[in-house]
This record gives C-alpha cells, structure tokens and sequence, in this order.
C-alpha cells in the first residue's frame, strides 16, 4: 500500500516543445585540450636536447678513452721488443768482450804478448 501512495505522489512533469531559436543556434565544437602545456613541451625538449648532449660527449670520452688504451698498449709492446733487443745486445757484448777472443784476434793481428796477464777492463758508466 506504501508503494501506490508513493506513485500517486509522483508528478510528472509535462514535457516543453523546444523553442526554434535554440534549435537554429550553432554548437561550437568542444575545445580540446592539449596533452603538454608550452612550459611542458619547452621543458620536455630542453630535457631532450640535454640528455643528446650527455649521450654525445660520453660517446665522445669512450673514443677517446679508447684511442688512448690502444696507444698505451702499442708503446707497451714497443717496449717489451725494445727489451728484448737491449738483452740480446747485453749477450752479445758479453760473448764479444771475452779475453780468450780478445787475444786470439790480437795474435792474428800480428800482437806478441809475452807472459802477461790480460785483464779486461770494466766500464763504469
């Protein structure tokens, strides 16, 4: 019984006919709102041409980071073969500066060493 006393209650409302002017009045079409403000795509570029920056000069220091390791490690090899030569030449005068050999040369040359003591000499730099 609520439920009839509530619908009598209900007033419906008579519908108006629209008016004419209201229907010859133009809509304007909705404005659409950019995704990024000016400040933002200012901002977003700026941040852009930043981090392109950075990535070029990191590029630029790991070439020549590069560069430079290669040169260290070409003069370290220069050195190593510098070293190995300085050795061998070290063996060689050596060997050559024996006295034996020394005396047998000068005997071939025509050098007469009666009872002396050959004593070899060293160089002190």
């Amino acid at each position: 019984m609520a439920l009839e006393e509530v619908k009598s209650y209900h007033v419906q409302q008579p519908v108006q006919p629209k008016r004419q002017e209201e229907q010859h009045v133009p809509k304007q079409p909705p404005v659409k709102k950019p995704w990024f403000t000016k400040g933002e795509k200012v901002l977003y570029t700026l941040g852009v041409i930043i981090m392109a920056v950075l990535a070029i000069v990191v590029v630029n220091f790991s070439s020549s980071v590069d560069t430079l390791n290669r040169d260290v490690q070409q003069l370290n090899n220069q050195l190593t073969d510098v070293k190995t030569q300085n050795d061998s030449l070290r063996a060689d005068v050596q060997e050559l500066s024996n006295p034996n050999r020394i005396l047998t040369i000068a005997e071939e040359n025509g050098l007469n060493i009666r009872h002396a003591e050959v004593k070899q000499a060293s160089s002190t730099p």
